[in-house]
């Protein structure tokens, strides 16, 4: 192998086009007769492909507001910082889900902290990141589940973690998580239900 490595020859690999290759490109590693790529993709595209889904999740968890937007903006600052350090087979979207759990837990806290009581003002609501703006009934029932049984939902059905991520976030076992979930969806079928109820009965 290191007569090759001075040569240049290195092991033949695909290329995407179904073609084989003798170069070997910066940041690969070589595998027998393959090479595996080892190079991550630019942080600005982990933006990209995640920021709606991670927005999603600080909306479901903590209500859409401010707050679930600055515990968007620290989850992906967070990231910035440790991206570097991030293995390449890392999985990205519970990598970033576990930095987001840990924000809003974080600005949970410290709304509790900071909380002082004022008139009631009115709330500026963005679009963004939301599956139905206009749907404000969803959001009351979400906001009014436990914190095991939103997030676990938020972080199943939103991110798309299986749920042993979601269990290696939440803390407990798979089949606690699962419950969770199946109880705040049973809870959440079951206030709309009401609410459809009460529409027909005004009718």
């Amino acid at each position: 192998m290191e007569a090759l490595r001075h040569t240049g020859w290195w092991p033949l690999r695909r290329s995407g086009l179904g073609q084989w290759s003798k170069d070997r490109p910066h940041g690969s590693v070589s595998w027998g007769v393959f090479e595996v790529m080892t190079v991550k993709q630019p942080f600005e595209r982990v933006v990209s492909e995640h920021g709606a889904m991670v927005l999603r999740v600080c909306r479901a968890v903590l209500g859409p507001h401010a707050d679930a937007e600055d515990a968007w903006s620290e989850t992906f600052l967070a990231a910035l910082r440790a991206y570097p350090d991030l293995p390449v087979d890392a999985n990205v979207e519970a990598w970033l889900v576990t930095i987001a759990h840990r924000k809003a837990i974080d600005v949970t806290r410290a709304r509790a902290r900071h909380a002082v009581p004022t008139e009631d003002l009115p709330e500026q609501h963005s679009s963004l990141g939301q599956p139905d703006a206009t749907d404000h009934d969803l959001w009351t029932a979400v906001r009014r589940l436990p914190d095991k049984q939103r997030q676990a939902i938020a972080y199943h059905y939103l991110a798309g973690l299986p749920y042993r991520q979601v269990a290696g976030i939440l803390g407990g076992t798979p089949e606690a998580a699962r419950r969770a979930a199946a109880d705040g969806v049973r809870s959440l079928r079951t206030a709309y239900a009401r609410l459809a109820g009460q529409e027909g009965a005004t009718r």
